[in-house]
């Protein structure tokens, strides 16, 4: 795991992100033969995926996923400072979403649904408290008790970055409204011994 514990002047956040393996661990764990399981496997796979603020999941609905393309994508999503952006989806993230779906018997409005005891779907939208709780949950069987979902979100950008993922994509994709604070989220610091004009590919010559 990776934390980020140094200012924002060094490059840095305070988080946590995921290796490759850990998410695949965490995405792994929800059983989708129940429907609570279903539930919260295609939560992780949304947030993890497509990078999703707890807040925009709630409010995700089926209309929100469209083909657009030639891809899945959540179109008009309304993040933070009302920003408004389209995210594209991963297959095996559409695929969970869609498993979940089916099983619940939703066809429109919103997603993810609370739950009742007796593991029947009720029509409220899960709240904010409950994805914290279930991201909780899972972080803490694959050792990482103070996982958050914010934590998702940061992993989705490190490993998007760590796949060469363009920058300007990833914020994108995120919704920030700066490259900075995407920067922040990748714990990127400046290289200054392999520089990007480093890179230019140009040959000048130089007068003596």
């Amino acid at each position: 795991m990776l934390s980020g514990s140094e200012s924002a002047q060094a490059g840095t956040r305070t988080g946590h992100w995921l290796t490759r393996d850990q998410a695949e661990r965490l995405l792994s764990l929800a059983n989708p033969t129940t429907l609570r399981g279903s539930r919260d496997r295609a939560l992780l796979a949304v947030l993890i995926g497509c990078g999703l603020r707890r807040r925009e999941a709630t409010t995700l609905s089926v209309e929100h996923i469209q083909l657009r393309d030639a891809r899945w994508v959540i179109i008009d999503l309304i993040g933070k400072g009302r920003r408004v952006r389209t995210v594209p989806m991963p297959s095996w993230t559409k695929h969970a979403v869609d498993a979940w779906i089916a099983g619940s018997r939703i066809n429109s409005g919103i997603v993810f649904r609370s739950m009742n005891k007796g593991d029947r779907v009720i029509g409220k939208s899960m709240t904010p408290r409950s994805i914290c709780q279930i991201v909780h949950s899972a972080g803490a069987e694959i050792g990482f008790p103070n996982l958050a979902p914010h934590d998702l979100r940061r992993t989705f950008a490190k490993l998007a970055h760590k796949g060469k993922a363009a920058l300007e994509q990833i914020q994108l994709s995120l919704g920030h409204a700066s490259v900075m604070t995407t920067e922040r989220y990748l714990g990127i610091r400046q290289d200054l011994t392999d520089a990007p004009c480093d890179h230019l590919g140009l040959m000048v010559e130089v007068s003596r």
